[in-house]
């Protein structure tokens, strides 16, 4: 490939002006070989094939970003379902194998570990009931260890009964959690059709039908996005969907590069490239300064939903160009806590709960990094859950949900996470009880197609 002076010029400008990185690099590992009745034997197991695997990613994904110039924030690892893996061993808590994984993220020095995950969108077996009652221990117990849950497939419907049982733990959770604003939530994600490569967290699991070992990464770049539409002059939106296509190519060509030089480094299988719009609490690095960018006044307006639609689809046919393997989520996430754009908005009354669900409707994930008063009850929660996974559901595509009930906090508040997780305000949900509605429990039913085998 033939590298122009002007392109590497371009991409200095983007790097040191428009804050843009590699977001993560995540090494996946199977660990379906560590099975054992014996939670000590499955605990050794477990530890010393991560160490083994992953005790060069953080030196050689330095090594590479030193080469490039390009700046890697996170590196990062995925691992099995531990409710998989775990679930032929004779104890009821999961806790120790949670502190295991965050035992072995800090002796190889990875910023997060996923995969204390469960797929259960179709019912719960034992070992899964294990894991998510173990949850709010293993996350306010660990640093690095993140969670998520698959309650709803397009296939398979939505397992009510699982939704209920989240809205209780993500209460508990956040209790556990309560100093520290109940960030233990912020490493919890509940989802509909998770994909099995997603790099990002808090939803990053290595799935069933994965290789042994692979690299997948997760580029970002709301900033270099949101500054090539601000220098376009009087644009219709087609010149806007253009110019978000061709900045995405350049975007997605750079992670696919240094996605490839880590994974042959490592002698592991160059997985996917995620070519999400990541956004972080720095000016102008967000999603919704891009909305605004193309007309509208304040994100959250009418049109929003349009403007992101045309974001998301952009974003993905650019990338889709530059990468032989666009995998994961791929497209615009939009995180409240996350986004500084997102939390003016939400500040100065544009944005609320219920047009940020019908954004997910055409966006990469869901309802991200929200928090909620603190004595929003556990039904409520489940049923927020619940419109999520309806429309992942339905519109056949990945949606989540990653809110935290904000111990002590009311509307209007600020939980402070800090880092990449940034500050929430505190949004206020419906007042109305859906504790009847999420009681029913039982499964809402695949719709019709479902039946496309």
């Amino acid at each position: 490939m033939i590298i122009h002076p002007e392109e590497i010029l371009e991409t200095i400008k983007m790097v040191s002006n428009e804050n843009l990185d590699i977001r993560t690099v995540t090494m996946g590992i199977s660990l379906r070989d560590c099975s054992n009745p014996d939670i000590d034997i499955l605990n050794e197991n477990i530890y010393n094939k991560i160490t083994t695997y992953a005790r060069d990613l953080v030196k050689t994904t330095d090594e590479v970003q030193s080469l490039y110039g390009i700046p890697i924030t996170n590196k990062r690892i995925s691992v099995t379902p531990i409710a998989v893996v775990a679930e032929s061993c004779n104890v009821s808590d999961l806790t120790s194998v949670a502190r295991t994984l965050d035992k072995a993220a800090e002796d190889v020095g990875v910023d997060f570990i996923g995969g204390f995950s469960a797929l259960v969108q179709k019912g719960m077996t034992s070992g899964d009931l294990k894991l998510i009652n173990s949850i709010p221990a293993a996350l306010s117990g660990t640093k690095k260890v993140c969670s998520s849950i698959n309650v709803a497939t397009t296939k398979a419907g939505i397992n009510m009964d699982a939704v209920a049982l989240m809205g209780k733990i993500i209460r508990e959770t956040a209790q556990l959690t309560c100093e520290e604003g109940g960030i233990g939530c912020a490493k919890l994600v509940v989802f509909a059709n998770a994909p099995d490569d997603n790099p990002f967290m808090a939803g990053a699991f290595h799935g069933i039908g994965e290789p042994e070992c692979t690299i997948n990464v997760g580029v970002s770049g709301p900033g270099v996005v949101n500054s090539a539409v601000r220098a376009l002059e009087d644009p219709s939106l087609g010149d806007i969907s253009e110019c978000i296509k061709k900045t995405a190519f350049k975007i997605t060509r750079m992670g696919e590069i240094i996605g490839k030089e880590v994974a042959k480094r490592l002698d592991a299988k160059f997985g996917v490239l995620d070519l999400s719009l990541a956004p972080t609490p720095a000016i102008g690095d967000s999603v919704a300064a891009i909305l605004e960018a193309m007309g509208l006044e304040s994100c959250g307006t009418h049109g929003t939903t349009a403007a992101l639609a045309l974001l998301n689809d952009a974003v993905k046919k650019g990338g889709a160009m530059a990468s032989s393997s666009v995998g994961g989520l791929s497209g615009a996430f939009i995180p409240v806590s996350e986004d500084e754009g997102m939390i003016r908005a939400v500040r100065r009354g544009s944005l609320s709960l219920d047009k940020l669900e019908a954004m997910t409707s055409v966006c990469s994930v869901g309802l991200d990094m929200i928090a909620v008063p603190g004595d929003t009850p556990a039904p409520t929660i489940s049923a927020i859950i619940a419109d999520e996974m309806a429309i992942g559901m339905i519109n056949k595509k990945t949606t989540a949900v990653r809110i935290i009930p904000a111990p002590g906090k009311t509307i209007g508040d600020m939980v402070e996470f800090g880092g990449l997780l940034g500050t929430a305000p505190v949004m206020p949900v419906n007042g109305f009880s859906s504790e009847n509605f999420i009681a029913r429990g039982g499964r809402i039913p695949a719709p019709i197609q479902a039946l496309t085998n």
